[in-house]
């Protein structure tokens, strides 16, 4: 199948033609023909599937089929829900991207910035809306916005959403909702809650589970440092003088720890940006667009502040701190080796940390495996394991042994 069988607009074939799109990913093979029947989906899907396409297609050309050309100011036709402000503007932005030679207007609001903007959008007539939950019930509220003629709901990153939440303010933001509308649910994870969730607000739903496709070009390279905590961060500049690594997101467990790793690489020479919570949205934004010109190389972020970032080409994660949290791990190396490029991810493990790394080993079901630096020695007992350990002075050593490669963790992009 290619998008040119799929009776597409002549206007969405020619954006998506302008940025080479040509071979449906298989979530998009499955999804469009059944959204532009009208049905209603719950996709299980992780970030690099496509998902975003798969339901945004559909949606500009079922609005530009039906749209009134004479009517001046649009009322709001399908609205897009997203848990975190970055991932609401990737989303608008894709939307603006397929429907840029249809005469449909986009309008995205989130919080963390002023809301005049964004009421004025709103004001000049919208037909397609995308929006995180609390900034969206402020402006209900405020009555600048109307949902009466929505007939196209997204809740994007479910479980994402459970996690930071915000479930009950979507609940809420539903129940305004016209009940006869299609509904489209994408959730990496499908929980009880979630599942709840999906026999409430989907009638007769078609499901669709998609896993990243797994090749061996795409499997992350990993590697464990076992540092005492007040190392750290001269291990960190040791490995980062590695000219090799082109652009580095580092993971930290605390705000506050993001500013300080940050505050150090900087003082040491190396030009580094945190994003967190507590930055605002013009700073975090900023911060986002240096690393992705490749102004920068080093992003530090916590989870929160990390969530829906989709950067490409990205040489190595470094989990600085470890997750409490096992399944965190996988999504914080999933950032490297997407889209069939090669990935590195590195993890340091303090005396402290011994607890969270044996959870992790234990969730991926392998041992990472262990290397040493020359310049920081342990004096505290690691993990036994049965893991080789390298000594080295580079984050990963230059030959391999045959067959499948150490530290190789197939599946996640």
């Amino acid at each position: 199948m290619t998008f040119q069988t799929l009776n597409l607009l002549d206007g969405i074939q020619r954006a998506i033609a302008d940025i080479d799109y040509t071979i449906p990913t298989p979530i998009q093979e499955e999804a469009i023909p059944l959204l532009l029947e009208g049905r209603d989906l719950c996709g299980s899907a992780q970030t690099g599937t496509g998902k975003t396409a798969a339901f945004a297609i559909p949606i500009l050309q079922t609005i530009a089929l039906h749209r009134d050309p004479k009517k001046r100011f649009p009322t709001i036709q399908a609205l897009v829900l997203a848990p975190t402000r970055e991932l609401a503007m990737q989303i608008y932005e894709n939307f603006v991207l397929y429907g840029k030679y249809l005469p449909l207007k986009v309008a995205v609001i989130f919080g963390g910035v002023p809301q005049r903007p964004q009421v004025s959008s709103l004001q000049e007539g919208v037909d397609i809306l995308i929006a995180t939950p609390g900034r969206l019930l402020d402006l209900y509220n405020q009555r600048f916005v109307k949902l009466q003629d929505v007939k196209h709901f997204v809740l994007d990153e479910a479980d994402r959403m459970l996690d930071m939440g915000f479930i009950y303010d979507v609940k809420k933001i539903i129940s305004y909702l016209p009940e006869k509308r299609q509904t489209m649910l994408f959730s990496a994870t499908i929980s009880d809650e979630i599942a709840s969730l999906i026999r409430s607000i989907l009638h007769d739903p078609v499901r669709i589970a998609i896993t990243p496709v797994e090749e061996p070009i795409e499997a992350i390279e990993q590697a464990l440092y076992y540092v005492e905590k007040k190392e750290k961060i001269a291990l960190l500049k040791d490995l980062l003088q590695d000219s090799s690594i082109k652009s580095a997101l580092v993971f930290t467990r605390t705000k506050h720890g993001a500013n300080r790793v940050a505050t150090d690489l900087n003082f040491a020479g190396i030009r580094t940006e945190a994003i967190h919570g507590n930055k605002s949205q013009s700073a975090r934004e900023r911060a986002l667009a240096l690393f992705k010109a490749q102004k920068i190389r080093i992003l530090v972020a916590t989870d929160i502040a990390a969530r829906g970032l989709d950067i490409s080409n990205l040489s190595l994660v470094v989990n600085y701190d470890l997750s409490d949290v096992p399944e965190t791990y996988i999504h914080r190396i999933g950032r490297t080796g997407r889209a069939g490029q090669s990935g590195k991810a590195i993890s340091f493990c303090s005396q402290e940390e011994r607890d969270q790394l044996k959870g992790i080993q234990k969730h991926i079901k392998m041992e990472i495996p262990v290397q040493i630096h020359p310049k920081h020695p342990v004096t505290f007992q690691p993990v036994m394991m049965n893991a080789p350990v390298i000594p080295t002075t580079s984050i990963f050593s230059k030959s391999r042994p045959r067959g499948r490669r150490p530290g190789a963790y197939r599946g996640h992009r």
